[in-house]
């Protein structure tokens, strides 16, 4: 049980981690009161530029990749565990604590996450959602498109009903996070 505990403040506090925040320190400029207002990668790449957005969403992908390789390490290898401990990364990198709770919206530590349960799934829904996102021209296909395939998929692959209730979950943080951008983005049509 102590061994659980901790990974899963382990997964919180390298999901917490935020590259976001370090570079606009570095940069001297508040990602909180410029651009999207979030701290993540889209933000970071409209402030600062490709590159440094494409070093935020590679960070925040392998900090989640990380947090669940070194939990799974500590605690045991089960399928569920991989996305219980993820999410918990995905809501250190939401909700960080050092931050006010307030990070980015948690799209590439999904990312992460998924990559370190299943790294053939994560492609595909790459895949998927990067054509879906290229068929309707808005980029919150990609968060929707992911967050909606994500447990039916897990449930074809795996079909144990855990796995697929953590699947959901995980979905459901994303979903709710990018709801904002979905609203927005039908009112402008």
């Amino acid at each position: 049980m102590i061994s659980f505990l901790f990974c899963i403040l382990l997964s919180y506090l390298l999901g917490s981690l935020n590259p976001a925040a370090l570079i606009a320190k570095r940069k001297r400029k508040s990602l909180r009161t410029n651009g999207t207002g979030n701290l993540g990668a889209t933000n970071t790449m409209l402030l600062f530029g490709k590159c440094y957005g494409a070093i935020v969403m590679l960070l925040d992908i392998a900090k989640a990749f990380l947090a669940i390789k070194i939990s799974v390490l500590l605690f045991g290898q089960a399928e569920w565990s991989s996305l219980l401990f993820g999410w918990f990364a995905v809501l250190g990198h939401i909700f960080p604590f050092y931050l006010g709770f307030r990070g980015g919206k948690g799209l590439a530590a999904f990312g992460g996450v998924i990559l370190a349960f299943d790294p053939l799934l994560f492609l595909l829904l790459l895949v998927i959602s990067f054509i879906f996102m290229l068929c309707i021209n808005y980029s919150y296909a990609m968060p929707f498109s992911s967050a909606l395939l994500f447990p039916p998929l897990v449930w074809m692959l795996y079909r144990d009903l855990f796995t697929t209730l953590l699947s959901s979950l995980l979905s459901i943080t994303i979903l709710l996070t990018h709801w904002s951008n979905f609203q927005k983005a039908r009112h402008h049509k």
